[in-house]
């Protein structure tokens, strides 16, 4: 029976179809590896996805995690299907051999997190967040933290977090207030609160490895007077064992629409409740240099944000590939032309609105899918090329596509939850049927790891035109080189890469008059609808180069994956056009509302 979580044929096409995966073992880091071994990876995701996290994913969204004033209680399933994801291995594989880790491409981990999380986006996020501080602390900690926090992490023993939010703060990192005070022995002690923290508190794991943005005495105003502190639940002995409980504590957990798996916690530091070495004061040390914290911070962050990418392509995937099972066995109506009521009810699937619907899911899901494996091998080219040109031409695309590849999934891929409800029907929005869970679930994508109003400032505002365009520029020469290749690749190849091209070439003016306007908060006043241009640009060009790798290939799956592709180009695509006609304009209408007319 084909699965309901994801898609291993379409994921094949992806990986090594359209993508080549296969061939990153041509390059040194990633030399121990082959087609087999990263088709193994793949079934066994596949398989801990089935037998682990998918069995209780209804059963973690009814029983969420409880605090009873001194314990944070989990369902013990959580902790099974952490365990069996330690014991595989898939904690920590893409990081090198020296910290423990398989050395697999980040675009086969990727795909791999994608199984999980649609199976079980809570207990997801306990890995994805333990992966990408691990990831984090192997660039960027010292030797000593290296060997004391990564290895336990990547072995399942600990599991980590980023705390980096306050209440008073929200996104805006540069008015974080906790402090760090500098010890003689070259500890720190910190005091302070962070809200909004996953993963900060349960008894999972041994220990929790929590990675702080805080102040120091003294220390510039802003961003540039952030520094980063690992602060553990408990503190490690030289030998490595556990050693006393960290002065951290949690004053409560937040009850979510979504992921209610998941613990999300008010986290406080330096309150006295616990007094490590004899007095209070949350014990941490120093990651790299003072200052540099939000730089450091950056690489988790990124990480995140491709992990909440990946998350919420994977729960419109799943609903996806619900809705369509429920569409071929729910026999409703009758065919448009058929007038005699005896005539035998056909499924839902064979209505033209169903299939409007359930293919704007597919072009959603199937589109982001791409994107997310996209950046992913991006990454793996970054981190193994042995050529400095295409290092440097990776990190551009990559830095240029962040911001895309969180919120442009976190929006159609929510909106493909939200079509896969429609097709249940009345039973869609019942908590019987798993469609509900998933809109809930991906629901909390648009905030997490940043905004979408926050990833439109970031794309906008910087990465388009930070380091002279070199970004952009670089973004066009991969859509230049895709134009021409569908060019080559028969007519209707060609007539889409034309369609494409025009897009292309009108955000390249539009970017051109923003960027030289002289207003600036008129400028950026409808950055939103900027993003949401250049993400539908960024996925029709992955969607036409899915198309070109279809080739002659015949069957159904070749066949269903160019009419999703005409379905982008004929349905989605065209949204740009009204939306920069409105950036254009350079409308003032949300600057000069004033906040009394909300009345």
């Amino acid at each position: 029976m084909k699965s309901t979580l994801l898609s291993r044929r379409d994921l094949d096409f992806l990986l090594f179809e359209w993508l080549h995966v296969q061939d990153l073992v041509q390059l040194p880091r990633f030399e121990d590896h082959s087609h087999e071994t990263m088709s193994a990876v793949l079934d066994l995701s596949a398989d801990l996805a089935e037998r682990y996290f998918a069995p209780h994913n209804k059963k973690g969204d009814a029983t969420e995690p409880t605090f009873d004033g001194t314990k944070v209680t989990v369902i013990d399933d959580v902790k099974e299907a952490l365990g069996a994801a330690a014991a595989a291995g898939l904690i920590g594989m893409s990081l090198d051999h020296e910290h423990g880790g398989l050395q697999l491409p980040t675009t086969i981990a990727q795909a791999s997190g994608a199984w999980l999380a649609a199976a079980n986006v809570s207990t997801y996020g306990y890995l994805m967040l333990t992966n990408a501080n691990a990831n984090l602390l192997a660039k960027f900690g010292s030797q000593d933290q290296r060997d004391t926090w990564v290895g336990p992490m990547i072995a399942g023993r600990f599991s980590g977090t980023m705390a980096l939010s306050e209440t008073q703060a929200g996104s805006s990192l540069a008015d974080v207030q906790t402090r760090a005070e500098p010890q003689d022995d070259g500890t720190y002690r910190l005091y302070g609160s962070k809200m909004w923290i996953s993963g900060a508190e349960h008894e999972l794991t041994e220990n929790i490895v929590n990675l702080v943005l805080a102040r120091t005495p003294g220390a510039p105003p802003g961003t540039k007077g952030i520094s980063l502190f690992i602060v553990p639940k408990f503190l490690v002995t030289e030998n490595g064992e556990l050693g006393e409980r960290n002065d951290v504590t949690i004053s409560g957990l937040n009850h979510k629409m979504g992921q209610r798996g998941i613990t999300n916690t008010v986290l406080n530091f330096g309150d006295g409740t616990y007094t490590p070495a004899g007095s209070a004061g949350a014990i941490g040390y120093l990651v790299g240099d003072a200052h540099r914290g939000l730089f450091y911070m950056f690489h988790m962050m990124n990480e995140a944000r491709l992990g909440v990418g990946t998350g919420a392509v994977a729960l419109g995937y799943t609903g996806f590939l619900k809705s369509v099972k429920y569409a071929r066995e729910r026999e409703q109506g009758r065919p448009i032309a058929a007038k005699d009521p005896s005539t035998p009810q056909v499924p839902i699937v064979e209505h033209a609105d169903v299939k409007r619907m359930l293919l704007a899911q597919k072009a959603y899901v199937e589109g982001g899918l791409a994107l997310e494996l996209y950046c992913a091998r991006l990454i793996d080219i970054e981190q193994g090329s042995e050529s400095t040109g295409d290092r440097e031409s990776a990190r551009l695309l990559l830095d240029i596509l962040t911001p895309v590849a969180k919120s442009w999934p976190s929006q159609w891929c929510l909106a493909a939850n939200d079509l896969a409800i429609q097709v249940h029907g009345g039973y869609g929005y019942t908590r019987e049927y798993d469609v509900e869970q998933h809109y809930r679930d991906n629901r909390l994508n648009p905030i997490h790891e940043g905004t979408v109003g926050i990833q439109s400032l970031d794309l906008l505002g910087r990465k388009v035109t930070q380091h002279g365009g070199a970004s952009l520029t670089e973004l066009g020469t991969a859509i230049a080189t895709a134009v021409a290749t569908a060019t080559t690749s028969g007519d209707e190849a060609a007539a889409l890469a034309v369609q494409l091209d025009a897009v292309w070439h009108r955000v390249l003016g539009v970017t051109a008059s923003i960027a030289g306007f002289a207003d600036r908060a008129v400028a950026m006043a409808n950055s939103v609808a900027y993003l949401e241009v250049f993400g539908h640009m960024v996925v029709a060009w992955m969607w036409l180069e899915q198309f070109v790798a279809t080739g002659e290939h015949q069957g159904d799956y070749y066949e269903g994956k160019r009419q999703a592709a005409r379905y982008f180009f004929s349905y989605e695509l065209p949204r740009t056009g009204p939306q920069l006609d409105l950036l254009e304009t350079f409308d003032r209408v949300t600057v000069d509302m004033r906040s009394e007319w909300f009345c």
